[in-house]
């Protein structure tokens, strides 16, 4: 396959002037941001050395993170935003140096918006383990070479225990709000289960209590797609040229992801049974529009992310039991003391709303009586796309 954008690979809808530069020339061995690399927006702290759950030790670790507003003398207007499985710290901005893609919640996040920046003081770090400024398998380990394979396996919970390494370097003791969305939310109960006194209010958006069964089996055949790719080299792929890297199993790995993350009704509505082209599907090399729309994404995204990454985050979020060794998941909700909204999407096929009724039934201080349950077409990303309706419930949330 041109891993080139033409007239095949591109979506339905017009690529966009930040599509068309991002797509240009074959893709690069790893998407991940590399020192040296503009910085855009990203701030960087350095949070010194850290040992993981597993008890691997790390020599030092590096969360980016980027900020909006301005923290109160008294430190007490401060809101964690917390990032689902591919998203990073550029929540709000424009793509340009340093930013492959605009901000991924700008229509929450702002002067004025939901999240008042006027108001809040609000910080977005990139999680420990990606690949957008953060210590991760492309960064360079005391050895000089990448940690790539190496990399220790991380938990929700060592994310967690990194950013509250971030939180005491900022001198924020306490969150107004921490705000978390898909694996994002994964982190945000985290917080409010393991650490209360650190946390006023709470949002969970589209997460569950616990990374489930068929969840984890959805997550593996991703996963394969990586490591089997011969470009993958057992995670040893950081030297190769552009076009050489695992960018096939990379691919199709966002793929499989993104059909978990909309609905049949989404895509039966938006593409039906168009082709891409005039060059029909019915054994003359054409193609249907919803096989170039899934290409197009997958392509897009080896631009911005890192193979080994994404197993890392993956495999984290496998991890996810906020019961784990608390004795059981009603027992660890019972800890949370933050006023709470609790939110998911009727459509959500990746995490369905039973997971958001259990977090909002073992939680004593929800806003709600039950989880606010939004209708949409979007599935499991409509958190990220009803950006009107999600607004509506942070304001009563932030009011509360």
């Amino acid at each position: 396959m041109d891993w080139q954008t033409s007239e095949d690979t591109v979506p339905s809808a017009p690529v966009t002037e930040a599509d068309a530069r991002l797509l240009l020339g074959r893709p690069p061995a790893t998407g991940a941001w590399r020192d040296g690399d503009p910085a855009g927006q990203r701030r960087f702290a350095s949070l010194g050395a850290f040992t993981t759950e597993g008890g691997e030790r790390l020599p030092g670790i590096r969360l980016a993170y980027e900020t909006w507003g301005e923290l109160s003398p008294a430190r007490d207007n401060a809101i964690l935003i917390l990032h689902a499985l591919t998203g990073d710290s550029h929540v709000r901005g424009e793509a340009g140096p340093g930013h492959a893609t605009e901000g991924w919640w700008g229509d929450i996040v702002g002067p004025g918006a939901a999240i008042d920046t006027d108001r809040w003081f609000v910080v977005a770090p990139n999680i420990l383990g990606g690949c957008q400024g953060s210590t991760g398998p492309s960064s360079i380990a005391p050895d000089g070479y990448e940690w790539a394979s190496r990399f220790p396996f991380l938990t929700i919970r060592d994310q967690v225990a990194a950013q509250v390494l971030l939180a005491d370097a900022l001198g924020i003791d306490r969150w107004g709000a921490v705000v978390g969305g898909s694996m994002g939310g994964m982190h945000a109960l985290e917080w409010a289960v393991g650490l209360p006194d650190r946390v006023e209010r709470l949002a969970v958006l589209c997460s569950p209590p616990t990374t489930t069964a068929d969840q984890v089996a959805l997550n593996s055949v991703q996963l394969a797609a990586i490591q089997m790719d011969p470009r993958f080299a057992g995670g040893s792929y950081y030297d190769a040229a552009d076009g050489d890297g695992p960018h096939r199993g990379l691919s199709l790995a966002r793929r499989m992801a993104l059909l978990n993350y909309r609905t049949p009704t989404e895509l039966n509505q938006r593409f039906q049974r168009s082709w891409q082209s005039d060059k029909s599907p019915f054994g003359e090399g054409g193609r249907y529009a919803v096989e170039s729309y899934l290409d197009f994404h997958g392509n897009r995204f080896t631009r911005r992310f890192d193979a080994n990454s994404y197993l890392t985050l993956v495999e984290a979020m496998n991890s996810h039991d906020v019961g784990r060794d608390r004795g059981g998941v009603e027992d660890a909700l019972a800890r949370v003391t933050a006023r709470t909204l609790v939110l998911g999407i009727d459509s959500d096929r990746l995490f369905p709303v039973e997971g958001q009724h259990r977090i909002a039934r073992g939680i004593r201080s929800t806003i709600d009586d039950d989880t606010v349950v939004l209708s949409s077409d979007f599935g499991h990303d409509g958190f990220l796309i009803e950006t009107a309706a999600v607004a509506v419930h942070l304001r009563r949330l932030l009011a509360s």
